[in-house]
């Protein structure tokens, strides 16, 4: 048994689904409280000062009157690539845009050249190191996408990864599948028969070695329409895979409506959505995956945070991690730009990166909040409460890791 004592302020939200409008804001805040951890689970929440009695048997951490809140969820990553694109930023810099770059052959397939040309086990050891950069930074949930292979091959090499970093790594690695992320070579022009070879060919053998949870595709103006990701998708939930949605990043195409319109569990990114796809979302029940680091690496406009709240869309905040249009995965930096860019409060936020984020990959009835019976993910911060993680930045605020139960840092 693990015991985590003198936690100053305990801060979590409550409930296997995602939280929306006013809800979101709300958070159960603890003093003096302690949690008992056995065989990786929550068993006990205490309160003011209580404990339970204790043994030789409990291994007792103390918390030195630190803030405690559920280990946090990146719900949306790229973190499987190969190489790096630095060598864009003079390109930026003049004025190219992120649809400039793509059509100049840059970009996402630049990256689809260098991953292919690297070895399975090449990718594992990189996104390995990614993946203890981000534990070191208190995040105990990934998510991660393929989409640099672009073929059956080198999807597949990329899906092989995330489940070797599932199996070997303390972090839960859920894997999407994201075949439709751009446009190969090869189907140059080409773009209805590259998803009729998806569908037939590579969403098959994905489902047949179990290497996906999610069927993801990027709609958008100049990748692909509202009829082949409907297409797509649909194609992946005949096979039992849940239905994510790259949309309204760049123009409001119709890819929030088209989440909405499938009950899709998450969309994401949504800088430019406007109020149909709003209204869409809402009724669909769709968490809003939101990636304000992107719109900070890129210098774009935020997406409307404050407005999806207010509409009771539930939002979450993710990194974005990848190599061309957030090359960071410090999910801490996205708290703090949902707070200076969003505008959103500390408790909407803490809620944006657990519980939320947790739904937005079908998690929330095992992870995202501090309840007894869900996994023993926590985090102790350096700071005394989360309005100084939301206000801080540049510096990792976290003190430990705790994931299934066991001290990971």
């Amino acid at each position: 048994m693990l015991l985590v004592k003198n936690i100053g302020v305990l801060q979590t939200p409550l409930g296997v689904h995602s939280l929306k409008g006013s809800a979101q804001a709300e958070n159960l805040k603890l003093r003096n409280a302690a949690v008992a951890i056995s065989d990786g689970k929550i068993t006990a929440i205490y309160k003011d000062g209580e404990l339970p009695k204790l043994s030789d048997d409990i291994q007792v951490i103390d918390a030195e009157n630190c803030l405690v809140t559920p280990g946090l969820v990146d719900c949306h990553t790229h973190l499987v690539f190969g190489g790096w694109r630095h060598n864009e930023i003079p390109l930026k810099l003049g004025g190219a845009t992120y649809l400039d770059i793509l059509k100049a052959g840059g970009g996402i397939l630049d990256t689809v050249r260098h991953t292919r040309e690297m070895s399975e086990d090449e990718l594992y050891f990189k996104s390995k190191g990614f993946i203890d950069e981000m534990l070191h930074l208190g995040v105990t949930t990934v998510e991660s996408k393929s989409g640099y292979g672009l073929n059956l091959k080198d999807e597949l090499k990329m899906l092989r990864v995330n489940k070797r970093l599932d199996k070997n790594t303390p972090i839960d690695v859920v894997s999407t599948f994201l075949g439709a992320h751009a446009i190969p070579p090869e189907y140059s022009d080409r773009p209805d028969e590259y998803i009729d070879y998806l569908c037939e060919v590579v969403l098959p053998e994905v489902k047949r070695n179990d290497l996906a949870e999610f069927c993801d595709v990027f709609c958008e103006d100049s990748v692909f329409d509202v009829a082949q990701s409907k297409k797509m998708l649909l194609a992946g939930r005949k096979l039992g895979l849940g239905s994510k949605i790259h949309a309204d990043e760049i123009e409001a195409i119709g890819g929030a409506v088209l989440a909405g319109e499938l009950g899709a569990v998450s969309a994401e990114h949504l800088i430019a959505t406007d109020e149909r796809g709003m209204d869409s979302m809402r009724e669909g029940g769709v968490t809003a995956a939101l990636l304000p680091a992107t719109s900070f690496y890129l210098g774009k406009t935020y997406a409307p945070a404050r407005e999806m709240i207010k509409k009771g869309i539930p939002v979450a905040i993710a990194s974005d991690f990848n190599p061309g249009s957030c090359p960071s995965l410090n999910l801490q930096f996205a708290i703090n730009l949902g707070y200076l860019k969003y505008r959103m409060l500390p408790e909407e936020i803490l809620t944006a990166v657990t519980l939320n984020a947790a739904c937005a990959i079908a998690r929330g009835e095992s992870i995202g909040t501090i309840e007894i019976g869900k996994q023993a993910d926590l985090v102790i911060w350096n700071a005394p409460n989360f309005e100084m993680v939301c206000y801080r930045f540049g510096s990792n605020q976290i003190k430990k890791v705790i994931k299934k139960g066991e001290i990971l840092q």
